[in-house]
């Protein structure tokens, strides 16, 4: 019991790290459940999903009382049929941008359960995806705030976080990246990524979470595997908080270009794990 809390708090520490660094966090944690022996018929997306509930904790602590303005300037913009407001009109560019993700997100999420768990898939999106960071750094002018984004680009992040389905792309990476390449200056970029993030994370995580449930009624589940979601849970809201505050200050004054090196090298790191498997498997055949 006692090495399955060890997994449960490794993975909530992977899962609160890579949740908001530009790296994938459902592409590490493939890699990472599949060296721990993680097993999958019993947590698999369940018990990620309750990671990820995890972190979207941490973000609503992250962004505190901005919660509630975005809220209340939502319906002042309802009320007022105005979009002067700030707070209110980047509420309602977050919902725009999340439209994307959410169609998306229902329409391939049986593939996205089944066919791109892949460790292939993971390592070469992880190295192919790095060419978008490098371009968005050369590319972007970065001299807009994220008050200043329009619904087009509320739309192209949106379709960018979309991708994030794929593990190996990252969700902040992929729309930070976007927020770049609509001269979004970069932390601004991370935080509109990070708020942007909460009802997708929400939305997924919920609907998982109702299966959870399900599973410890019919006892299923018991109450070493809740101790097992509890820790997974508490660690990815702790460690992912700390992430994003890294990130913030990290991306005022460095470019993505450093998360690049990382993913390429990882990638290229996985695919020499799969070869060496490969042929010491043949080797026994």
């Amino acid at each position: 019991m006692v090495l399955d809390l060890i997994k449960a708090a490794i993975l909530g520490t992977v899962q609160g790290i890579t949740e908001f660094l530009p790296v994938s966090s459902t592409g590490h944690l493939i890699l990472v459940e599949d060296l721990l022996n993680v097993d999958q018929d019993r947590y698999g997306l369940p018990f990620d999903a309750a990671l990820h509930l995890g972190t979207l904790v941490s973000v609503l602590c992250f962004f505190g009382m901005r919660w509630v303005r975005l809220a209340q300037g939502g319906l002042r913009v309802l009320r007022d049929r105005s979009l002067a407001d700030d707070e209110g009109r980047l509420a309602w560019l977050l919902v725009i941008g999340t439209i994307p993700a959410a169609v998306i997100g229902l329409a391939l999420e049986d593939l996205a359960e089944d066919a791109f768990r892949s460790t292939v898939l993971v390592a070469s999106m992880l190295i192919a995806f790095s060419a978008v960071f490098i371009l968005a750094e050369a590319f972007g002018r970065r001299q807009r705030a994220m008050t200043d984004m329009s619904w087009k680009d509320a739309v192209i992040v949106g379709f960018a976080q979309a991708l994030a389905l794929v593990p190996g792309v990252s969700r902040s990476g992929a729309t930070i990246s976007a927020g770049l390449f609509r001269d979004v200056e970069r932390r601004e970029a991370a935080s509109f990524a990070f708020l942007l993030s909460a009802p997708i994370i929400a939305g997924a995580g919920l609907k998982q979470g109702v299966g959870v449930v399900r599973d410890f009624a019919d006892g299923r589940l018991g109450g070493e595997d809740a101790a097992f979601f509890a820790v997974g849970f508490a660690v990815a809201a702790v460690v992912g908080y700390a992430s994003m505050k890294f990130l913030l200050h990290f991306l005022s004054s460095h470019r993505l270009n450093a998360f690049a090196a990382y993913r390429v090298g990882l990638g290229l790191l996985v695919f020499a794990m799969l070869g060496w498997n490969l042929i010491a498997m043949t080797r026994l055949l």
